[in-house]
């Protein structure tokens, strides 16, 4: 098994169990693959409802995508992130099923490289 390289600072205990590393080599564009267990609406997946930010609450620049076949998403960093900087991945209430529910609350998950 690979080393884990992305420390994982702080997450909601509602999730500890369901953030899972599974990394083959370290660059400094980790990519967050992110499952629902119920079909979104496309139309709700983007940048303004999932995002990372730097410690100092600034956004990243990110390439968002949603497979809708394997509803997996997809959260790619445009820039390298740095070492040893705090960065939080959010999933807002704004991301919606196709029926129209929305998460009970956001999710925020504290990281670093």
């Amino acid at each position: 098994m690979a080393n884990k390289i992305l420390e994982i600072e702080d997450i909601p205990p509602s999730l500890a169990n369901k953030v899972k590393q599974d990394l083959r080599f370290k660059t400094g564009n980790f990519v967050w693959r992110v499952r629902f267990n119920i079909p979104l609406d496309p139309k709700t997946v983007n940048k303004d409802t999932m995002y990372v930010v730097n410690s100092s609450n600034q956004k990243l620049r990110t390439y968002i995508k949603y497979d809708t076949q394997t509803e997996m998403i997809e959260v790619e960093p445009m820039d390298a992130y740095a070492p040893n900087e705090y960065y939080y991945l959010t999933i807002t209430t704004d991301v919606k099923s196709r029926g129209g529910q929305s998460l009970g609350e956001p999710v925020q998950i504290k990281f670093k490289l």
